[in-house]
């Protein structure tokens, strides 16, 4: 993979409660960032975090595997600089240095375990620099992971108000969903958690009508099913607009279906079939609070951010 002389090439990674994300991008003079590879695993290193408060040892491994193919990829690019954040997970776990120690190493670079405040600026300037339209009115910014969910608000490019709630698919499966498929029971349990979370948000946002956009894996995972994607394509994920009825649709759907069931989806990633649920729940009762009319859709995020702090120089 040749690298031109005027490009130099950036690594970012986003380790995550469900995935483990990958971002080499390319720069050129413009400063204009370039997707290389980018790259999707699922370490689901969040398992049992919600009820044990550690790292399971078997989501370390498939972990630090991907950091070993990932740290492969890296190589055969050429890049200049890796880094990488680590998000819900690995801020809870008292035992997150059983993956973080290794990781460093196999990576060669630090992991920055980022608070929910940090992660969200950066999933918030990854979505400036890509709807900067949006980002000149009111604009909500929610990033749905496995263990979290960062809600941005910002008005004119500018944060307002940023809140780092902890909820996520894989965290509200694992406490709320054990039914296949849900009970209804189940479901008001997981929704009225939901809405306990929400009431921590800015009470001003409530009903206000604001654009929403939505990052990470569920909210992409809702624009490819609504698309009927048999493989997973970026440039139509980026910017797809769904509806707040249609979201809940989904969420309807996926409340009857079994996890067998949901694997078979077309758009759906086998691997996200237990926890979507969950995840589209949130993007559903967000929406509602919010009376947003629709949810757009990033296919960027922390990694996106991490990468424009370098480009733009604030990047240490």
């Amino acid at each position: 993979m040749p690298v031109k002389d005027d490009m130099q090439r950036f690594a970012a990674l986003d380790i995550g409660s469900n995935t483990l994300l990958l971002l080499i991008a390319e720069v050129g003079g413009g400063g204009k960032l370039r997707a290389v590879r980018d790259e999707c695993r699922f370490g689901r290193l969040g398992q049992g975090v919600d009820r044990s408060g550690r790292l399971a040892g078997e989501a370390v491994e498939r972990s630090l595997a991907i950091a070993r193919e990932y740290r492969q990829l890296i190589d055969q690019a050429g890049v200049a600089r890796v880094v990488a954040v680590g998000t819900q997970a690995l801020r809870e776990a008292k035992n997150a240095s059983e993956f973080v120690v290794p990781a460093e190493a196999i990576l060669g670079a630090r992991i920055e375990v980022v608070e929910g405040e940090r992660e969200a600026a950066l999933v918030y300037r990854s979505v400036v620099a890509a709807f900067p339209e949006m980002a000149r009115g009111e604009l909500v910014v929610a990033d749905v992971g496995g263990g979290s969910t960062e809600v941005i608000a910002g008005r004119a490019g500018a944060v307002r108000s940023l809140v780092s709630l902890p909820i996520g698919s894989v965290r509200l499966t694992e406490r709320h969903l054990h039914g296949d498929p849900a009970t209804a029971e189940e479901t008001q349990a997981l929704l009225a958690d939901i809405d306990r979370q929400l009431g921590r948000l800015d009470p001003a946002l409530a009903g206000c009508g604001a654009a929403l956009v939505g990052t990470a894996g569920t909210a992409t995972t809702l624009a490819s099913v609504e698309q009927k994607l048999r493989v997973y394509d970026a440039d139509r994920v980026q910017g797809f607009r769904l509806s707040r009825a249609g979201v809940e649709r989904q969420l309807a759907r996926y409340l009857e279906l079994t996890v067998a069931e949901k694997r078979h989806l077309p758009g759906l990633e086998p691997e996200r079939a237990d926890v979507i649920a969950a995840g589209a729940a949130i993007y559903a009762r967000l929406a509602g609070y919010l009376a947003a009319p629709e949810l757009v859709t990033s296919d960027r995020g922390v990694r996106w951010g991490a990468l424009l702090e370098i480009v733009e120089g604030a990047g240490s």
